[in-house]
């Protein structure tokens, strides 16, 4: 794994680093929350080891600001501080396990193993279609770095395009999905949607995602 440990500590950081080394690991080592924060960013990551009390910027911010960000990179918090309240906070703000100083190595070893394996199994949160991004568990999408501010219905619908995207989706698959009833006869509804859509996703930029296929239904095809 890549890993990145965050700990202030000059010999417990120099000896997590080297231990983790050892074991067959990439690890950088960063002394202090803020350069922890921007290099966790980077999502250059497998897990991140992140002690809980650092001078500047403390675990939980660091939490909070990565999950708020969108990046699902899992981390296991070290502390001192081992209440039961403070094991909650800290997977409240988002970390995935909680070590309570003093540790054993082999225990962090296998902790980073167990979350890693957990990652792996887990469906992914994200999907694209070409320049588009959808973060399934934040309601978030970016066309290329541009965040674009959806409905639930859009959001949905969206979702459903990129699913069969380069696939002709009909009005009744579209209706059936988003509304969870049989489709009959004809509606204005679904294009209704579909319009004010178009006008978020394709509205600036040159190339149009979304496309019509007359008598048909829509399509989505992305390069």
């Amino acid at each position: 794994m890549n890993l990145l440990v965050v700990e202030d500590d000059p010999v417990l950081g120099k000896a997590l680093q080297r231990g983790l080394n050892e074991a067959g690991h990439a690890c950088e080592w960063v002394r202090n929350g803020r350069k922890g924060l921007e290099e966790a960013r980077s999502q250059r990551f497998d897990a991140v080891v992140l002690d809980l009390m650092l001078p500047d910027l403390d675990g939980v911010a660091i939490m909070k600001s990565l999950r708020g960000d969108g990046i699902r990179t899992p981390v296991l918090m070290l502390t001192a501080m081992g209440s039961v309240e403070d094991r909650v906070n800290g997977l409240k703000s988002g970390a995935d396990d909680y070590l309570v100083k003093p540790f054993a190595f082999p225990e962090l070893m296998a902790r980073l193993e167990a979350i890693g394996r957990r990652v792996a199994d887990r469906p992914s949160s994200t999907m694209t279609a070409g320049p588009v991004t959808l973060d399934l568990t934040n309601r978030r999408v970016l066309r290329g770095t541009t965040e674009i501010t959806l409905t639930p219905t859009e959001f949905s619908l969206l979702e459903y395009l990129i699913r069969f995207q380069g696939q002709v989706v009909t009005r009744k698959m579209l209706c059936e999905h988003l509304w969870e009833s049989d489709w009959e006869g004809v509606t204005n509804v679904v294009e209704v949607h579909i319009n004010r859509l178009r006008g978020k996703i394709d509205r600036g930029f040159e190339e149009p995602l979304i496309q019509t296929v007359r008598g048909r239904g829509y399509v989505l095809r992305a390069s």
